[in-house]
């Protein structure tokens, strides 16, 4: 192959990557960070709904009315909230496909999560930390930021260029299905092997955290909450205590000083709700 042609097919490759990189590129929404995600929202949303109903199936879910009554009322006026937001900027179709579902489970890990789509899932474990509705709102707001924020697929997309390189994606949902369904487990931590869950980013907690703060904010709870239930969390992490909800979200002073930080932010937005 001559040295003309070499560079005519190097330069064709390049085209492509940036083309590539470019569609895969979207914003997140109120920060404006750009973030590089490979999985298509139809593929994602396939998983996360059959995954969430297997692990309902598998999971005892709380026969408690009131603490359900209370983890599904916070998430659907949060949700609600952020549905507002979206219409009134112009960016519903970024939460089109979302189907939101709140559920508790009899589960004593203190522990919350919230796939794509918005399907949450609170654990009786962690409401005796939260200990009030707006405790309550703080760990709700964030979960759904993560799912908002599609921090999950940009974790999926990372690992996907780890394992598999140039692999087109095409081929890797269509030959591999077992590993990316494996990633797919490891990066929303449906699963009890706690320790296969990827960690956030640094980025993507303070993130959640900033993003978390306004969306409670918007739905009429306090903000400023968060200081209180993340001083709880660090206060049991120091004295030794094994909280799997503390494995992929770090509770430290800098966390605490992050918040107070973004605080001010956040309470623009609030609005006490009327009774």
């Amino acid at each position: 192959m001559n040295t003309e042609k070499r560079n005519y097919i190097g330069l064709v490759v390049i085209a492509v990557t940036l083309t590539s990189f470019l569609w895969a590129c979207s914003t997140v929404p109120i920060t404006g960070r750009r973030q590089f995600t490979l999985i298509p929202e139809s593929e994602l949303m396939a998983m996360s709904f059959t995954q969430y109903s297997q692990f309902l199936q598998e999971s005892k879910l709380s026969t408690n009315k009131e603490q359900t009554a209370l983890v599904k009322n916070v998430g659907t006026r949060i949700s609600v909230a952020v549905e507002k937001y979206f219409a009134d900027k112009g960016l519903s179709n970024q939460l089109a496909n979302f189907q939101w579902e709140f559920n508790l489970i009899e589960d004593d890990t203190p522990n919350a999560w919230c796939m794509p789509g918005g399907k949450v899932v609170f654990y009786t474990g962690i409401l005796p930390i939260t200990k009030d509705e707006h405790g309550i709102a703080v760990v709700m707001g964030h979960e759904i930021a993560h799912a908002v924020a599609k921090h999950g697929s940009e974790r999926m997309s990372q690992q996907l260029g780890v394992q598999f390189g140039a692999v087109a994606l095409s081929a890797i949902l269509a030959e591999k299905p077992q590993e990316t369904q494996n990633l797919y487990m490891m990066a929303y931590g449906a699963t009890s092997q706690m320790a296969l869950i990827l960690p956030y980013s640094r980025t993507h907690e303070y993130e959640a955290d900033r993003l978390g703060l306004i969306f409670m904010a918007m739905a009429g709870y306090d903000p400023s909450a968060a200081v209180d239930f993340w001083s709880r969390m660090a206060a049991l992490s120091g004295r030794g205590s094994s909280m799997a909800f503390l494995s992929t979200h770090p509770s430290d002073e800098a966390r605490i000083r992050n918040l107070q930080k973004v605080l001010p932010e956040a309470m623009s937005y609030y609005q006490p709700a009327t009774r």
